[in-house]
């Protein structure tokens, strides 16, 4: 049921993306319209968007604008796939976001009408433990069709180290962690930067950091398994 506080926040998102223009204000609009996710708005919090904004400006300068075919595995409500389509600074040609959770998808194609109605985004509801990462087949409707791997939700992963085993060497990757280990989800935290490079080895990476947030650090590896 909508309230008179929801149609207040409508309101303002409403006129910024009037004063904006922006794509993506309007379809963020037409989400929230459409779909009462109580979590939605974590997804849209200052610390999510902020860790989404800082894989977006390190993967421009370690890999460059052009992305074919962009996979982000527990891509949730598609947001990163937003901040990377609606950057004028890339080109890319589709990003496919993956989740286990079957509310994602409907939410992710919302978040990214305006993507998902030029075949530029596509969202799926799977597991990542059983996507297949092998060599490309014809035909093939999973994750082994593409330049770019996302993982932005290792710190999720209880068998992290069986879904980074069926990532082929090569692949290219961008991966994020945390160790925020006071949240209960948290099953696969990491120390600090040198035990998620441990976790994770690449034969070349392209980047390494680390970003403060309020009540964790979120770690972040760029490169080719």
């Amino acid at each position: 049921m909508t309230t008179a506080v929801d149609e207040f926040y409508r309101d303002i998102i409403e006129g910024l993306s009037i004063y904006s223009g922006s794509a993506f204000e309007r379809d963020v609009l037409a989400t929230i319209s459409r779909h009462q996710a109580q979590d939605l708005g974590a997804a849209f919090n200052k610390n999510q968007i902020a860790s989404k904004m800082w894989l977006a400006e390190a993967l421009l300068e370690a890999a460059g604008p052009g992305h074919a075919n962009v996979t982000i595995l527990g891509g949730w409500f598609g947001v990163l796939a937003a901040v990377l389509l609606h950057d004028s600074r890339f080109s890319i040609g589709r990003v496919t976001s993956i989740d286990i959770d079957p509310r994602c998808a409907p939410i992710a194609l919302a978040v990214n009408a305006t993507h998902a109605r030029s075949g530029k985004f596509g969202a799926r509801t799977a597991d990542m433990l059983d996507l297949d990462y092998g060599p490309a087949i014809a035909g093939a409707a999973d994750a082994r069709v593409t330049d770019l791997v996302i993982n932005t939700s290792c710190e999720h992963l209880a068998d992290f180290a069986q879904w980074y085993e069926r990532v082929p060497s090569g692949q290219r990757l961008v991966l994020q962690s945390n160790d925020y280990f006071a949240c209960d989800q948290h099953v696969n935290c990491v120390p600090d930067l040198a035990a998620f490079r441990a976790q994770a080895p690449m034969r070349e990476i392209l980047f390494s950091g680390q970003r403060k947030m309020k009540h964790y650090t979120r770690f972040m590896l760029i490169g080719r398994k």
